[in-house]
């Protein structure tokens, strides 16, 4: 009895200690960061042609206020117009403010209009699960997918 007490406490401590290394090897320090990051470009496709897009190389209004160095292109096949763009100045905001001009410039010009969430409705929520929705709702246009 002893023995299969004493294998039990080895075999989780052996266990604890695998899921520990397995844990520290995931964690990424603060200096891994990927340093180039900052100064990728951003992508979107416009289903709108070069001229609707651009027209007399003016860029659309959510674009032009932003500090960015942006190119435009033909999408392959006529399927509307390519847009990269990359902030001038690195950091965090100059990129957030990029990718939530670009959301703004491909809602604009597909639609009419640039599509809001419902979080200008005015409600407040007052349970938990609400707040955190109203959180994810007030930083909807600055990350996830283009």
């Amino acid at each position: 009895m002893k023995r299969l007490v004493a294998g039990a406490v080895a075999l989780a401590a052996a266990g604890l200690g695998a899921a520990w290394w397995a844990a520290s090897r995931r964690r990424m320090p603060g200096a891994a960061k990927d340093p180039l990051a900052s100064s990728r470009w951003l992508g979107i496709t416009i289903n709108r042609p070069p001229g609707e897009v651009a027209p007399d190389g003016h860029l659309p209004e959510p674009l032009a206020r932003v500090d960015a160095e942006v190119r435009m292109n033909s999408a392959p096949g006529d399927r509307g117009t390519e847009i990269y763009a990359r902030p001038r100045m690195r950091g965090e905001d100059s990129r957030t403010a990029l990718r939530t001009a670009l959301r703004e410039t491909k809602s604009l010009l597909e639609t009419g209009d640039v599509l809001r969430s419902d979080e200008e409705i005015g409600t407040t929520r007052t349970t938990l699960p609400g707040k955190v929705l109203d959180m994810a709702l007030g930083r909807a246009s600055e990350g996830g997918r283009l």
